[in-house]
């Protein structure tokens, strides 16, 4: 037995009165991605510079105007990376750039080094002010924190007034800001805050990160509202967020604290950075863009954000992924399968309105085709190998022909253990159903119309290659060619169904027709045929049946 009793839970916040319940994101954030920092640290192999250069020409050309490049005192890749973009002028006029600094006097001022001649920047101050920081790993007390804090705040002014050109925006993080005390958190804040002396014109940003995530995110978004409502100089501050993903709900408690009036949010694509990650600002992103609302990011080239980031981490993007796996847009159950059949089906009435069932959003909105939507293994159904044969190749099977095919794949996949390709399920559809030509095959026939519906045929037929004339009459050509089989074989065709329709797939010229026969012991066969003349893929189709028929 796991040994639970160690662990506590965490305290919630007393907010009888909060306004999150009700509030619902209307728009998107201001986005920060810092891939290239928290991202970067958590990788075992760094990006190299080359490599970051490449990630972030990416960002700026998803849409990210903030971008934190890096902790240039850090190391020197670090510094050199930030003076490449700036001696390149590589950053356009409407991207800022973001760099990260503790609070300690010679680091700030390496900082500073780094940033000059670049037209503006975020300066991104921290200092941990948890209760189990203060007491275990620093030894301070509050006081002690806050004057470190405000120390740093104070030379981070005096360090920009230096260089004059770069418009300087600061930035203070409480770092394990979820395990700080609330009103000691507003507290260190508003101490710095006060230092800074914020105006609407001129905004400081306040960014609360859950640097380790220790609740449920609804206790996350209700220290962020109380934040909201405690803190100085609300009207000339941009509250950030910075969630980690220890719990697996760092999306979640963002899209929560964004509800509870956070305006910023600083996260990664797919969530990389320190143990379990950062949020993911492309799923939150993407969600927001699922509810109609611009996410002011651009995810239309999703599998390219795929391909930078798997060559620059060195890790991949898991298949069930949220949007960009590559399984995500695929059903393989068959009523899911069938249901989304359906929905694309009905979609035909309503293009300007996505509703397909299992398909929160369109696949073509980030660049994937519907190709592999539905695949097709021992688990489909018909409805999947019916959608596989409509969207590929324009085949349109009725309901009881697609029942009698999916047996046919199921079989093939249970074999094979693994799913059929589109092209290997049209063969097999073919060779299963379509012009079966052994033992039976038509050469010929004549057909004499005698009144209104009477039909005389004569055909026509090889019998393992014997010649054979059969003859027969009934009400339409079918039924009188199948009358003219029965006296020759000695069995009953009794027709249950016929559908035709013009192929899609190839030359339209071409016309194709299903039929489902029954004998007199309950039997049931189905067969295709195909042929410019539609009365000519009838009999094929019957011919098809009849040979299962008289094996």
């Amino acid at each position: 037995m796991m040994n639970y009793t160690k662990y506590r839970p965490y305290p919630t916040m007393n907010m009888p009165n909060r306004k999150r319940p009700n509030n619902v994101i209307k728009k998107a954030p201001i986005w920060c991605s810092v891939d290239m920092r928290d991202g970067n640290q958590s990788l075992e192999i760094p990006m190299s510079l080359e490599e970051k250069l490449e990630f972030f020409k990416f960002l700026v050309k998803t849409g990210f105007k903030e971008i934190e490049i890096g902790f240039p005192a850090a190391s020197d890749t670090e510094f050199e990376f930030a003076r490449k973009l700036i001696d390149d002028h590589l950053i356009p006029d409407d991207v800022t750039v973001q760099v990260l600094t503790q609070s300690r006097p010679h680091i700030i001022s390496k900082t500073f080094q780094a940033l000059k001649g670049a037209k503006r920047a975020i300066v991104h101050l921290y200092n941990s002010t948890s209760t189990l920081q203060r007491e275990v790993v620093f030894g301070n007390s509050m006081e002690k924190t806050t004057a470190l804090a405000v120390a740093g705040a104070k030379q981070l002014v005096e360090e920009a007034a230096a260089i004059a050109e770069t418009e300087f925006i600061f930035q203070y993080s409480p770092e394990s800001f979820t395990g700080t005390e609330m009103p000691y958190a507003v507290e260190i804040c508003n101490a710095v805050l006060d230092v800074w002396k914020p105006t609407p014109d001129k905004k400081a940003i306040i960014n609360l990160p859950s640097t380790v995530e220790m609740a449920t995110p609804n206790v996350y978004a209700d220290q962020i509202e109380y934040c909201c409502e405690n803190l100085k100089y609300r009207d000339s501050i941009l509250v950030s967020l910075h969630a980690h993903n220890d719990r697996g709900t760092a999306v979640a408690a963002t899209e929560l604290a964004i509800m509870a009036g956070a305006d910023r949010v600083e996260g990664t694509l797919f969530g990389n950075g320190e143990r379990t990650g950062n949020t993911d600002i492309m799923t939150v992103a993407m969600n927001i863009f699922s509810q109609g609302i611009d996410p002011e990011l651009d995810f239309s080239h999703i599998d390219e954000a795929v391909e930078i980031y798997e060559k620059s981490t060195r890790m991949p993007v898991h298949p069930r992924h949220p949007y960009a796996g590559a399984l995500v847009y695929t059903a393989f159950s068959g009523s899911h399968q069938d249901a989304i059949r359906k929905g694309m089906e009905a979609m035909k009435s309503h293009p300007d309105r996505w509703e397909v069932p299992y398909l929160p959003i369109d696949p073509k909105d980030v660049g994937r085709s519907y190709d592999p939507i539905v695949r097709i293994n021992s688990q489909s159904g018909k409805g999947g190998v019916a959608f596989i044969l409509e969207q590929h190749f324009g085949l349109y099977l009725p309901k009881a022909f697609q029942q009698d095919f999916s047996y046919v794949t199921t079989k093939m996949s249970d074999i094979k253990h693994m799913d059929l390709k589109p092209d290997v399920i049209y063969e097999a559809f073919k060779e299963n159903y379509v012009d079966i030509r052994t033992p039976i095959e038509l050469e010929n026939y004549r057909e004499t119309v005698n009144g209104s519906d009477d039909v005389d045929v004569q055909a026509e037929i090889k019998y393992y290659g014997q010649e054979v004339v059969i003859n027969g009459h009934g009400n339409g050509v079918i039924d009188a060619f199948c009358h003219a089989m029965e006296k020759h074989f000695d069995i009953v065709m009794e027709v249950i169904d016929y559908r035709e329709h013009s192929m899609e797939y190839g030359t339209k010229a071409r016309a194709i027709s299903y039929v489902q026969i029954a004998d007199n012991e309950g039997g049931m066969y189905f067969g295709a045929g195909t042929s410019s003349n539609i009365t000519k893929s009838s009999l094929r189709a019957v011919v098809s049946a009849a040979n299962k028929m008289v094996k």
